[in-house]
């Protein structure tokens, strides 16, 4: 599992369609499909239900979001964290 899928899962997830995850990402649709099924290989779950209004998070799904947001967060954080390390 890499950020780069955990991104693209929270942007799905909070966007509800590939179409503007991939638009908010900067990358083309294709790409980004195919992290989200890679990630849904390697946890065996599907995190979405598919339709053809978009993508709603399944229970799993949802489980994941909480934790890929926390995750995110603390990687977005890092920088500053060793900045303030160094200066103390």
């Amino acid at each position: 599992m890499s950020l780069t899928q955990l991104e693209y899962f929270v942007a799905v997830a909070e966007s509800g369609t590939v179409t503007a995850a991939a638009a908010r990402c900067a990358v083309s649709q294709p790409p980004l499909t195919r992290q989200i099924h890679a990630l849904e290989h390697e946890l065996e779950a599907r995190l979405f239900e598919r339709s053809a209004r978009g993508m709603t998070l399944t229970c799993e799904g949802a489980r994941l979001l909480a934790h890929a947001r926390a995750v995110l967060a603390m990687v977005r954080a890092t920088p500053a964290v060793v900045r303030a390390a160094d200066g103390g």
